[in-house]
């Protein structure tokens, strides 16, 4: 945030003219976008998407009464139809007692240290072609893949801008580099599917094409042939690529909005246990590079490292303004929001420390039992914690794997499960949530 008193822009003046047309409050956004994806089937290009956009978003207070409007069109005459809608629409609004803007002492007040989000390289459509198809062969190459359902390469670059009518203005931009790719693998008759891709924010954190296709390969051949096994309670490992599947239910649990409603299975577990001892959960939002690091949140509050679960104890609720103001606390940084609606929560980059060891040690450790390497249709009762999955993966036997598995359900409780939680040292950072492997001891597992 600039400490020079902002230019006349689109931004700033939505606001002034939301403020003359009645608004005792408002906020304005603005989105631009800027793509190129390009997918491959078979050598051959398949598709090309181009996108170009430019978004605003407003929302306006009176009183307690809040409304909130988009539009993708810039001219004088839609933005003076969008503060029309909008404040007539908060006239008509019902009140919401926690409607408003961010408290102005929470507000970021300078810009953290370079958080190195933005990688000016563009790909162009023929660079992205050919890293999509060196990828999809790469994987095809690999001895049992039968078909490829496509490699897919892109890039991305954006930026975010957030005015308030009580003197935020902030900015940040990011960029994106994607590839992956999908096959099908075969034998007797029997065929399964594997893939591996990647997101970074600079092309030269971007794993090479080969090395890719090499992994979605080679992950489609070692699902071949899976068994069912027989319903047992046994030692369940989620590898570090699904772990946190399993602990995402934690964040949804710990969200200020579903504290304020009840409707949570940690309701009443703050500053308790709710990991091991030693066990840490770490919301960092100034890693360099991160695909979640942001230096303020979606309502201009400051962010900063949290440890939300500390030495195994919950510490803090993830909130915004609204759900802080129900709880009598302050807001946490947290606010998440779109051009359109009130702020939601989220997590900016969010990992559990490592513990010590490969997957293959946890694997010794538990000796024989369920290795998780995918999940699907999770079910949660999101206010006794009672869990449930569908999944897949190998089951080991003296800490080896024996063969894959499929058509298998994982259940249990959550307070419980995380209570015997026990982690790898295996933890990479490939998305705004990470996690190294994970043992759980004794898990219901539903097979034939």
């Amino acid at each position: 945030m600039s400490d020079k008193t902002p230019s006349p822009d689109i931004l700033n003046d939505l606001i002034s003219a939301a403020l003359k047309a009645g608004a005792d409050a408002a906020e304005a956004v603005s989105a631009h976008r800027a793509s190129l994806s390009v997918g491959v089937r078979n050598g051959a290009l398949e598709d090309v998407e181009r996108e170009e956009a430019r978004d605003l978003g407003l929302r306006v207070f009176i009183g307690r009464r809040q409304a909130t409007v988009s539009a993708s069109d810039l001219s004088d005459a839609t933005r003076a139809r969008l503060v029309e809608r909008a404040v007539a629409m908060a006239k008509l609004a019902p009140e919401d007692p926690y409607a408003s803007l961010a408290p102005q002492d929470r507000l970021a007040a300078a810009p953290h240290a370079d958080l190195d989000l933005y990688d000016p390289a563009e790909r162009s459509a023929e660079a992205l072609e050919a890293a999509a198809a060196e990828a999809e062969a790469a994987a095809l190459a690999v001895s049992g893949v039968s078909k490829s359902e496509g490699g897919h390469a892109s890039w991305s670059a954006s930026e975010w801008r957030l005015v308030t009518s009580h003197g935020f203005d902030g900015r940040h931009r990011g960029s994106a580099f994607s590839l992956g790719v999908g096959v099908i693998a075969e034998k007797d008759g029997a065929m399964e599917r594997g893939g591996e891709s990647r997101t970074v924010r600079h092309l030269s954190d971007l794993p090479d094409a080969a090395s890719i296709g090499l992994k979605a390969g080679e992950r489609a051949v070692a699902r071949v042939g899976p068994r069912k096994i027989a319903s047992i309670t046994a030692p369940v490992i989620f590898e570090n690529r699904v772990a946190t599947q399993v602990l995402s239910p934690l964040l949804g649990a710990i969200s200020g909005p579903s504290i304020a409603r009840g409707s949570s299975f940690l309701k009443d577990k703050l500053n308790q246990s709710v990991l091991p001892t030693g066990v840490d959960l770490i919301d960092d939002p100034f890693r360099p590079r991160g695909l979640g690091s942001t230096p303020f949140d979606d309502e201009g509050v400051a962010v900063e490292r949290r440890e939300i679960v500390r030495d195994g104890v919950l510490t803090t609720w993830l909130l915004n303004t609204a759900s802080a103001a129900q709880l009598g606390l302050q807001t946490t940084g947290h606010a998440s929001r779109g051009l359109a609606g009130p702020s939601g929560v989220s997590t900016h980059n969010l990992h559990l420390a490592p513990g010590e060891g490969d997957l293959e040690a946890l694997m010794a450790q538990a000796r024989t039992g369920l290795l998780i390497t995918s999940m699907f249709g999770p079910s949660l009762n999101g206010n006794t914690g009672d869990w449930s999955a569908g999944v897949s993966g190998f089951w080991f036997e003296n800490g080896q794997r024996a063969y894959p598995v499929s058509e298998v359900t994982v259940a249990g409780n959550l307070i419980d499960l995380y209570a015997r939680l026990q982690r790898a040292g295996d933890l990479e950072f490939r998305g705004s949530f990470n996690s190294p492997s994970l043992l759980f001891d004794k898990v219901a597992i539903a097979g034939k």
